[in-house]
């Protein structure tokens, strides 16, 4: 099927390009409670899928064990920018669990925060794997191993015990008891591919676990509330993850991902959504969250959250000459709360 247009990109008073794509909202008891476009064609979650993969860390003893606070956990579910608040802390976790930076699996880039970088680049410092942005969700990886005394090298390869754990999680959740189609992520890790309406009742059982075994419904709960608690270290300094969940002021959980991908977690109205952009645009994702989250009245009123609504398009001398917008098929549409 064809997807709707969910966001338009104007210059003066014409629509010179369209991103087309599909969402689904749902309730903690499977009901759908808005759609739009394909929700049954399996799709990539990308680094979304980083709250389930922070489960075993929960579930299995391990954050306990080695003494984890909300802002590991929070790290764990992080696509970070590598400034000071998320190296530091993720080399002190890395010597917690006896493990060292190569010990990780991702690769090493660049800081994506400008300072950082440029601070690197004058210093001559090239960048560790640390530095990846989903450093702690691999050291999460690795303190899961550590706990139960089994190999960490290969901790990324899809048959360890780690990723099969994860993959449990996401079937008990999803209620696939299929195989899922799988990829390697960008960080090396494997990324399982799964139909829209199943991701937004996944992390509506986030928003509202009662339902679930009191050991996921408790990490259930501990992640949501590290990462609404610790917004700059799911993402960093005026990242759209942190600046959704600052505006949002408690009450909505998001993570971005790679290739137009969007979730968030809604306690107080016991909801999930999940979003994908079909042409992979990051600036189309965040105008869909935010107008999603203001449509539910929780997107609050920080200036930059509601900025995404209407996102000014700059010229090189930095005069506004269109906007990023939702289109009609979003803003029309309503959902039954």
């Amino acid at each position: 099927m064809t997807n709707p247009v969910l966001v338009e990109i104007t210059r003066g008073d014409i629509v010179e390009s369209v991103h087309r794509g599909s969402v689904a909202i749902a309730d903690a008891k499977g009901n759908i409670r808005f759609a739009l476009g394909d929700l049954k064609s399996p799709v990539y979650p990308r680094s979304s899928l980083k709250p389930i993969q922070a489960l075993p860390l929960l579930e299995s003893g391990a954050a306990e064990a080695f003494g984890l606070g909300d802002e590991e956990i929070a790290l764990a579910c992080a696509s970070h920018s590598s400034e000071l608040m998320h190296t530091t802390r993720v080399a002190s976790w890395l010597t917690r669990i006896g493990c060292v930076e190569s010990d990780l699996a991702c690769g090493a880039h660049p800081s994506r925060f400008e300072p950082v970088f440029e601070d690197m680049i004058k210093r001559g410092e090239k960048p560790t794997r640390i530095h990846n942005n989903c450093s702690g969700k691999h050291t999460g990886f690795l303190t899961v191993a550590r706990h139960w005394d089994i190999a960490t090298q290969g901790y990324e390869k899809h048959d360890h015990p780690v990723q099969r754990a994860i993959a449990k999680a996401l079937a008990e959740l999803t209620n696939i008891d299929t195989e899922f189609p799988w990829g390697v992520d960008g960080c090396a890790a494997p990324n399982f591919a799964v139909p829209l309406d199943a991701q937004a009742r996944a992390f509506a059982k986030f928003a509202a676990p009662d339902a679930l075994s009191p050991e996921r419904a408790q990490a259930c709960r501990r992640i949501a509330r590290a990462m609404i608690t610790y917004p700059e270290l799911v993402s960093g300094t005026g990242r759209a993850c942190a600046i959704l969940m600052r505006s949002a002021n408690g009450r909505a959980a998001v993570k971005t991902g790679a290739e137009g991908f969007f979730i968030a977690m809604i306690p107080e109205l016991e909801l999930g959504i999940a979003l994908k952009i079909d042409d992979g645009g990051t600036r189309a994702s965040e105008t869909v969250i935010a107008a999603l989250l203001d449509k539910l009245g929780v997107l609050g009123d920080g200036k930059e959250a509601r900025q995404m609504l209407h996102a000014p398009i700059t010229n090189t001398r930095n005069e506004v000459c269109g906007e990023r917008r939702a289109a009609r098929a979003l803003t029309e549409a309503t959902v039954s709360l």
